[in-house]
């Protein structure tokens, strides 16, 4: 049932910096009180004792692919959410290459009405721009879409813009977000080719990332971020997968007021071309998973404030997809369940502080895509909220993934930490590996 008014107490609260102890009273949709210590003040309240668990804002996901309308086989809103919602996201901002494309508003439309339904976590859209839709594009209203995607390198269901002209013209002409997927589409053709010659279209796995290269990467990223300072675009570079790309973005300035920012994603982040022969194609995506150094320089950019953002880009194939030979094997992993205890693992490992994953998975995207009152823990904001215990170890396996496609590229990893509560508008949604199956998900809302 759903709960007016709910009191969590003695949580370790993340928010903005620092970690403190406290008590958050939640009334309706909005968090009412943060305070060292709150009484109920009747019986209706609903009590949690957090028991020292850390409570964080709830991740915001600024990458997915749920596959659905067309590729539903794969996974769907309603799906991939929950899973969300289990890993302590949310919020996400789903990508417009699904089948037919989320290329004219009234497909688009057809989304939201679509998650209005199903979906169990906060949701919102990106835009496709493709070589000849300036037109469609130019109708959308920029408070209630995330923003414009745009491929300029080819993945799951080919929406490549390449066309310079177009480009440009794309650039110039809209004040949204343009979040981009940047591999040169030429170099990888020329590699791809050559290793069809010599192995066939059963390429071995370990020469992805010299096929879709870093030189692939740079050189699209380069030329992305000479476009919009050409034209003045805002502009979001997806999936940075090279420690090369890092030396083009600046941490010299608040992320408010930047105009080209960065994203990095977990599996970047944690796997290299070493895992190649353990995982095969389990861990195939676009960008390529690389080196240790890329891996190394990754982290390092993250945590020096060149790269702004970690994300997942969850993007489900079955496994029967994924276990083809090279070349009809598709690119993209599941991700959304466990991304945030990865995040968690690392921290635990040393690499990164809490209040770090906070700021880069909550209060970053929250500020990118000024997404209102969400993305921190305020008085007056929406209450999506995670409880997380740091010492409740398990492990990833068939009976406990939620994703549709039945499967992850972390099986048989244990995490140390576990999302307990999920919290979504005011409502407890998730509590203890149980679905509360409460409807509070909402459309994202824009602050621009």
């Amino acid at each position: 049932m759903k709960h007016k008014t709910t009191l969590i107490k003695n949580a370790k609260i993340v928010n903005e910096g620092s970690i403190f102890e406290g008590d958050i009273l939640i009334e309706g949709e909005y968090i009412k009180k943060i305070s060292d210590s709150i009484s109920a003040k009747s019986a209706d309240v609903l009590v949690i004792d957090a028991e020292g668990k850390y409570l964080l804002p709830g991740v915001i996901d600024d990458q997915v692919h749920f596959r659905e309308p067309g590729l539903t086989h794969k996974a769907n809103i309603e799906t991939e959410s929950r899973a969300a919602i289990a890993g302590g996201i949310t919020s996400f901002i789903e990508m417009p290459n699904t089948n037919p494309q989320t290329t004219t508003v009234e497909k688009l439309e057809e989304k939201f009405e679509i998650a209005s339904k199903t979906s169990s976590a906060n949701y919102s859209f990106m835009f496709g721009g493709t070589n000849d839709n300036l037109d469609e594009i130019l109708k959308l209203d920029s408070n209630q879409v995330a923003g414009l995607k745009l491929f300029l390198g080819s993945s799951t269901g080919n929406m490549l813009v390449d066309d310079p002209a177009v480009l440009e013209n794309i650039f110039k002409s809209t004040n949204m977000l343009i979040s981009v997927h940047c591999e040169d589409e030429g170099t990888i053709k020329k590699n791809l080719q050559k290793h069809v010659d010599k192995f066939g279209d059963d390429i071995p796995i370990k020469y992805h990332p010299i096929i879709r290269s870093e030189e692939a990467c740079y050189l699209s990223s380069s030329k992305a971020i000479e476009l919009a300072k050409k034209t003045g675009a805002r502009l979001h570079i997806f999936h940075l997968s090279t420690g090369k790309e890092t030396k083009l973005f600046s941490n010299k300035i608040p992320l408010k007021d930047k105009k080209i920012t960065a994203e990095v994603c977990i599996h970047h982040l944690w796997f290299t071309d070493e895992d190649y022969d353990k995982k095969g194609t389990l861990i195939k995506w676009n960008p390529a998973v690389k080196t240790e150094k890329d891996r190394d320089q990754l982290w390092e950019a993250l945590l020096d404030g060149r790269i702004d953002v970690i994300a997942t880009d969850h993007a489900p194939h079955t496994l029967e997809e994924k276990k083809n030979v090279y070349t009809s094997a598709p690119s993209g992993g599941p991700l959304v369940q466990h991304a945030l205890p990865a995040m968690l693992e690392m921290h635990h490992k040393g690499k990164i502080t809490l209040e770090k994953v906070v700021e880069k998975m909550c209060h970053n995207p929250a500020i990118l895509f000024q997404i209102e009152r969400r993305g921190y823990v305020r008085e007056g904001y929406f209450a999506d909220l995670v409880l997380a215990d740091l010492n409740s170890p398990w492990t990833v396996n068939k009976d406990n993934i939620l994703y549709k496609c039945g499967w992850s590229p972390f099986e048989g990893t244990t995490f140390k930490s576990r999302i307990t509560h999920t919290f979504l508008n005011g409502s407890l949604v998730y509590n203890n590996s149980k679905f509360n199956n409460i409807k509070s998900a909402k459309r994202l809302t824009f602050n621009r």
